[in-house]
């Protein structure tokens, strides 16, 4: 809207040119969208505190965690509301881009919500059924894919390409390209929201990642930087690189409410969307195993629950002493803060390692 608005000004003031430019949008999109969250978070998070939206804990999990029973939940309204206003306010709206991901990211955040509704204001400890949490998913995830492939217009846009080398790809084809994007996303939007256990566990990893997407959107959407970094160029993909500053300042200033102790947590309504968000931005811009390198601990957190509930199932023993991963390490004496920290190091590292690969090629 505001960028509507400059481009009106432009042709008399030449100054408001400047807002055309992707890089300033995409800083004054995470100002934005930090500058809401400080705003409205304190009052949201009072509501929910007097609607006692409080959180449920696990009775046979680290007993340091019985003590944040009650702490209100559903706060990834707030990083959403935040992320929707501030990429309306400063993104492209005539790009088929921006729509999809504020879409995507806001139908993952009312599966979400409505699971967390059920679990805590109707007291239903099974929330949203694991069926229907996964249709929901499914349906959108879906749809969301069968749209990308079937408006391609570059073989580049459906292809599967291979980090560190340069003319490594694999043609997909449209079921293929279908079946990718679906278990991308799908599978990232879980993987995340089984992150999710610990103070500021989820998020920073999450704003981490949406940065490094930033610097890939906008390479991605340029065809001079693409073409110089063996990049994919996708027309049009630079202007996530606002949606992934919006994600990225909302992010921070929930991890401000979010760091030990918590004073709200994310819920499945910021988990289940921001997973999705993730997923979707490496579709578009070609870079799902750079998301599964950068988003390391997502997916080993996923694998370690996969493995327990196999491995329980087949031999009745377990491989972890709890699951996530991150409760193994607790209940092995490490404290809450330290393993949020390591995660996060991890991150910050495989991070770096995926950014590297715009150059090592």
């Amino acid at each position: 809207m505001l960028l509507m608005l400059a481009q009106s000004l432009s042709h008399d003031i030449h100054a408001f040119n400047a807002f055309s430019y992707i890089t300033l949008r995409t800083v004054l999109a995470s100002m934005t969208s930090l500058a809401i969250s400080f705003l409205i978070g304190p009052a949201m998070i009072r509501k929910l505190t007097t609607y006692k939206i409080g959180q449920a804990v696990r009775t046979d999990g680290p007993q340091t965690h019985l003590v944040k029973a009650g702490t209100p939940t559903m706060g990834g309204a707030l990083i959403l509301i935040s992320i929707a206003i501030s990429t309306l306010l400063w993104g492209e709206l005539t790009n088929r881009y921006i729509w999809l991901m504020l879409i995507t990211t806001l139908g993952y955040g009312v599966i979400g919500w409505v699971d967390d509704y059920r679990k805590v204001v109707e007291k239903n400890p099974k929330g949203l059924s694991a069926k229907a949490k996964m249709f929901w998913q499914s349906a959108i995830a879906l749809g969301v894919a069968a749209y990308l492939a079937n408006t391609a217009t570059l073989p580049a846009e459906t292809e599967l390409i291979v980090p560190f080398f340069k003319h490594l790809v694999f043609p997909l084809g449209t079921v293929g390209f279908i079946l990718l994007s679906y278990f991308v996303i799908v599978g990232t939007s879980n993987a995340v929201n089984l992150t999710d256990g610990l103070d500021g566990l989820a998020i920073m990893p999450t704003v981490l990642i949406a940065g490094a997407f930033s610097i890939f959107s906008y390479v991605a959407g340029h065809a001079v930087f693409s073409k110089y970094l063996g990049v994919p160029h996708i027309p049009g993909a630079g202007e996530l690189s606002v949606f992934c500053g919006a994600l990225t300042g909302a992010g921070l200033a929930f991890l401000w409410f979010n760091a030990y102790p918590a004073e709200v947590f994310m819920g499945d309504v910021g988990a289940l969307a921001l997973g999705g968000a993730l997923g979707l931005i490496a579709v578009i811009v070609r870079q799902e195993i750079v998301l599964f390198m950068m988003g390391g601990v997502f997916v080993i957190e996923t694998l370690s629950v996969m493995l327990q509930v196999a491995s329980y199932k087949l031999t009745g023993r377990r491989v972890f002493r709890m699951a996530p991963l991150h409760h193994h390490f607790e209940l092995k004496g490490w404290k809450e803060t330290q393993v949020v920290v390591r995660f996060w190091i991890i991150t910050m590292m495989l991070v770096l390692v995926g950014l590297s690969t715009l150059k090592l090629r």
